[in-house]
């Protein structure tokens, strides 16, 4: 062990001893250490491979974390168990970063700069992440390719029945029937807009900027036998013309990629592309509010190593979104984070299983790295550091607000 290895190793458990909920057990060979042990948290251990780990968590936190566990410089059993206990105790250093956020503010002005998303960034950044191959995906998703949140209204549904529930869920909040054009940013692989047309007879336009998800999305619909009213666009969002309004507007998990000085593009250009009378249903993974301004530049593991550009917004910039830049207004909203957690562990379930991952180019540090990112997701979702919600967006002229009042009562009033 270098000089600096033991000095950073010295600091590092220096901070993990004053872990408040939790215990940890730190594993060095020769040696071993137990880490707090109060509050009745999440208990975990962490297996040092080599003295390089202590230098990178010290200087780079989480990105460090995932560079060595890449690097196979640490293990656990339990990886979720060791991001909980970090996310539980993380208030401390919350409250360090945002103090010291006004000396990192002219080098974030400076990178934003840099790091504004246009349509050609926005393509290399989307083509990083989802045009790594749709056997991995189809590997970890499943049958039904559906790359955002489930919906279990019951434990024991199968993760296809989920992700259908949420469809249906989408659909059943924004009224959809046959005379409706909808407009869906984000295409997938194509569940939604297929679930769609096929069950509400709606026409549905859907657009993206993965050319391999462009392409898988193009055959299932011409699988499914539904051209005639589904229409897969190559297209980012901000270039679409020509076409008229829509009815409905329908965005999963997409906004995540927008990057933060585009948000308010984004919100305008939803409300011009929406009729008077229409209504938009946005799926978001939001980050808390006190933490949004810290993350927005930050270099972490998600936005280094698994979506290069991403940036969660909060709910609270959602809204000045919405009230600065369009005229409609929130009607809805459904918190969906715990079905999160569920859904990250089935995929993570499904990734551990998938034999298949060698044969298709993922080694050894890419299945770390993915192996990680899951768990580290699932974690943050479970210690609501992260959050996932549904916000039903309506325009000035539409009322099917009244219409899911109505349905609410009816269905309170069946099940009594």
């Amino acid at each position: 062990m270098t000089a600096f290895e033991r000095i950073a190793r010295r600091a590092v458990l220096g901070l993990l001893a004053r872990l408040r909920s939790g215990r940890l057990s730190v594993d060095e060979g020769s040696r071993r250490l137990v880490l707090g042990g109060g509050g009745g948290g999440p208990r975990a251990a962490l297996e040092v491979r080599s003295p390089r780990l202590w230098p990178l968590l010290l200087l780079h936190g989480s990105r460090g974390l995932a560079q060595a566990y890449g690097d196979g410089l640490w293990d656990s059993s339990d990886l979720s168990a060791l991001v909980r206990l970090a996310a539980r105790n993380v208030s401390g250093l919350d409250r360090w970063r945002a103090r010291a956020a006004p000396l990192r503010v002219p080098l974030q002005v400076l990178r934003g700069l840099r790091a504004r998303n246009t349509p050609a960034r926005s393509r290399r950044a989307i083509a990083a992440h989802y045009d790594l191959g749709n056997e991995l995906f189809e590997a970890m998703l499943g049958e039904t390719m559906m790359y955002s949140c489930a919906y279990f209204p019951r434990e024991e549904m199968t993760l296809a029945e989920a992700q259908e529930a949420k469809l249906e869920l989408i659909c059943d909040q924004l009224q959809l029937g046959p005379d409706d054009d909808v407009l869906e940013i984000g295409t997938g692989w194509g569940g939604f807009a297929v679930h769609a047309a096929r069950t509400r007879g709606c026409r549905v336009t859907s657009t993206t900027i993965s050319r391999e998800q462009c392409e898988y999305a193009r055959a299932r619909v011409r699988e499914a036998g539904l051209t005639d009213r589904v229409d897969v666009l190559c297209e980012d969002y901000r270039d679409l013309r020509g076409r008229g309004r829509y009815d409905k507007l329908v965005s999963i998990e997409m906004i995540e990629a927008v990057g933060a000085r585009e948000l308010r593009t984004f919100f305008s250009r939803c409300s011009q592309l929406l009729a008077d009378d229409g209504a938009m249903l946005l799926q978001a993974i939001v980050i808390d509010d006190r933490a949004y301004e810290v993350e927005k530049a930050s270099r972490s593991f998600i936005r280094t190593y698994i979506f290069p550009d991403g940036c969660l917004p909060s709910r609270e910039v959602i809204a000045r979104c919405l009230a600065r830049r369009t005229d409609m207004r929130t009607v809805g909203l459904r918190d969906l984070s715990p079905h999160y957690a569920e859904t990250l562990r089935r995929w993570r379930a499904r990734f551990e299983r998938a034999t298949q991952l060698g044969q298709i180019g993922c080694d050894e540090r890419f299945r770390r790295l993915w192996r990680l990112y899951l768990a580290y997701c699932e974690a943050g979702f479970e210690e609501r550091r992260i959050g996932v919600v549904q916000m039903l967006l309506g325009k000035p002229r539409w009322r099917g607000e009244r219409a899911l009042a109505s349905g609410e009562r009816g269905r309170s009033a069946a099940a009594a």
